[in-house]
């Protein structure tokens, strides 16, 4: 572990937050927004507006014990082709209400494995997307792969309709680790998936590693990252691994008692990201690299960098519209979620052609919160010109809470430099409980979040 950083400071910055992939977080979601309320949103849509499509697609053909995502393992191909029936349907819906307003800048497939569906069913998918919105001519094409699903008729299908990026779950390449979080994947394998999309033409790689899981130590993440830096992905995303059994009863699965410590785990994270910029790559916020010449490192660099539920994205839509069981959207309004069990998600959306459980409309002082914590991940940094500039009054408290941020920062992490409320580089580790400083919900909250490191 840095030297620079005592085991009390790491202890006291690494109690659990939330990642703030938005704000206000999910867990303050609720069932005051319906289905009635995501029409009018959709409705009130501009003609202009740009848009990012998310599509969840819950299934894989194995169940991974270090998974936090909304998923089931399935061993026959009938529920994934029911679920599209549901899918198309909320598509021809959500279009409907647009009515050819706004246009499509991204598309993102996540899951789940949505490299499972077979190659008609994506020629079928894409082009009813294409008949039912407008496309921007550069729009990004992303998906979330497994290797273990492809074969050459999948990568055809893939490059056919249009993929611009590939992202592939690396976690670890020890098979020690990979025993224990039940995710076999050799470096054959991934390198392969790899190979085959940029032979295709798709122009973007990005490749997830994870710190923090069982069995793993200094030694095997280096391992691990030198072997991932040797596919030569254009970007790479460092994430902790969050263990959160009471939410994700999968993950009992896992022996808790060869987890790493806090301690390990922040040094598991500080020199797997020093090993990743010393191969030149730019660090992204806190846990994302791309090469230099890449678009995120450029839009970071000129401080135009976002974050969604997709995590660090280069995308500014006015609108992302999620599709799916569980499919979180964010409009101008406010943050609306799909219901999660995915039969009761194809039978509302069969019957009502939305099937929204819950969601949250923003108030003017969630707009000043989720615009500082936004550029905080982001930038480490916030400009009080820019905010008094957004938000008027309304930024008085936020602009407060800076003052006395630092008056009280004892460790010296942050400072108000000009007209500049920033993180300096020794606090940017902890940059999430930072940002948590700024969030009120978590003052009357009792929901329970992952470590912070």
């Amino acid at each position: 572990m840095d030297l620079d950083y005592s085991p009390e400071l790491v202890e006291r910055y690494s109690k659990p937050v939330p990642r703030y992939t938005s704000y206000p977080t999910a867990p303050h979601f609720h069932d005051g927004v319906d289905n009635a309320t995501y029409w009018r949103w959709l409705e009130e849509l501009a003609p202009g507006t740009r848009l990012s499509l998310y599509f969840h697609v819950p299934y894989c053909d194995r169940l991974c014990w270090f998974c936090g995502c909304h998923t089931k393992q399935v061993l026959r191909y009938e529920p994934i082709a029911k679920y599209l029936v549901a899918l198309h349907a909320e598509i021809s819906a959500v279009a409907a209400r647009l009515e050819g307003r706004g246009k499509v800048v991204a598309l993102h497939f996540g899951g789940g494995s949505p490299s499972m569906l077979v190659p008609d069913d994506w020629r079928r998918l894409n082009a009813l997307l294409r008949e039912s919105f407008p496309f921007a001519d550069d729009a990004e094409f992303s998906i979330e792969m497994d290797p273990n699903d492809m074969e050459p008729a999948r990568y055809d299908a893939l490059a056919e309709i249009g993929v611009t990026r590939a992202s592939l779950g690396v976690q670890d390449f020890n098979h020690e680790v990979q025993v224990a979080i039940n995710r076999l994947q050799t470096y054959e394998q991934t390198k392969a998936v790899v190979d085959a999309m940029r032979e295709r033409g798709v122009r973007s790689v990005n490749l997830d590693v994870l710190y923090g899981l069982p069995h793993q130590t200094l030694d095997t993440v280096a391992a691990t990252i030198e072997q991932t830096l040797s596919l030569d992905p254009d970007r790479m995303a460092l994430f902790g691994y969050a263990h959160v059994p009471w939410m994700k009863t999968h993950q009992r699965m896992i022996d808790e008692a060869a987890l790493p410590d806090i301690h390990a785990r922040f040094a598991q994270a500080r020199a797997a990201s020093a090993q990743i910029v010393a191969a030149g790559y730019d660090a992204i916020g806190f846990d994302h690299f791309a090469k230099p010449d890449d678009k995120m490192a450029i839009v970071t660099r000129s401080g135009a960098l976002h974050r969604n539920f997709q995590g660090y994205t280069v995308d500014e839509p006015d609108a992302l519209i999620g599709f799916g069981a569980s499919a979180i959207g964010q409009l101008p309004q406010g943050y609306v979620q799909n219901t999660v069990p995915t039969a009761e998600y194809q039978r509302r959306v069969l019957a009502d052609g939305a099937t929204i459980a819950k969601g949250v409309a923003f108030t003017a002082e969630d707009r000043v919160r989720a615009y500082v914590i936004e550029r905080l991940m982001c930038d480490f940094s916030v400009s009080l010109l820019r905010l008094r500039e957004l938000f008027g009054a309304n930024a008085n408290p936020v602009l407060g809470e800076m003052q006395l941020t630092v008056m009280n920062d004892s460790d010296g992490f942050t400072e108000i430099v000009g007209n500049s409320f920033r993180v300096r580089p020794r606090g940017r580790p902890f940059v999430r409980t930072i940002a948590a400083g700024f969030d009120s919900y978590l003052r009357v909250g009792g929901a329970r979040y992952s470590l912070a490191v």
